[in-house]
């Protein structure tokens, strides 16, 4: 039996309805490249009041600026995280949510959390600090890049760089309670594969 998924998904390209359709009862909007056109915006706007909308854009900087453009016009809408080794075509050296397999599609769609603003949003409970970020060493260090992916990961955040990680925590109000404990399996991950 196909799963149903009530949200509209927006994706980037024809290729991503069609992996979408192919496994899963859904609707999908396509942004047809970063350039979104005013008319998009208002469909993923009309969709949301609607449905509800879930963001799955590719993870690469062309999909983050997407999910930033979105954002920032349709504030509200649920973000969809996949990480680039399960949506790498390793053939063809490209990544993209048409490459991932069904679980993993599934996995991200299921996971899937609204991000907040503060000016849309004047609740904030996120209380993770950039001083905690550094004592964890995901700004700095050998290991920074790879404790950030782990991280975003076990977060269902995706990754971004250092710079940005401290916004994207609070953008999807990471408590420090949960913050702490990703960071416990991200350390348990990397002792284990050493």
């Amino acid at each position: 039996m196909t799963k149903k998924i009530k949200e509209m998904i927006v994706v980037e390209g024809k290729n991503d309805t069609n992996t979408l359709k192919n496994w899963f009862d859904c609707d999908t909007i396509e942004t047809n490249g970063s350039a979104i056109s005013l008319e998009t915006i208002e469909k993923i706007r009309l969709a949301l009041q609607k449905r509800g909308v879930i963001i799955m854009t590719d993870p690469d900087y062309p999909g983050e600026k997407i999910r930033k453009t979105i954002d920032q016009q349709v504030p509200g809408c649920k973000h969809a995280f996949l990480a680039k080794e399960v949506a790498r075509d390793l053939r063809r050296q490209k990544i993209g949510i048409e490459h991932a397999s069904k679980e993993n599609l599934w996995s991200a769609l299921e996971a899937s959390k609204p991000s907040f603003s503060e000016e849309h949003d004047e609740v904030q409970i996120n209380d993770v600090t950039q001083a905690s970020l550094q004592r964890a060493g995901l700004i700095a260090g050998g290991s920074a890049k790879r404790r950030r992916e782990l991280l975003g990961k076990e977060l269902g955040i995706g990754y971004t760089n250092g710079k940005q990680l401290y916004k994207r925590l609070k953008q999807f109000r990471v408590t420090q309670e949960d913050f702490e404990r990703a960071l416990a399996n991200v350390d348990k991950e990397l002792y284990r594969h050493g």
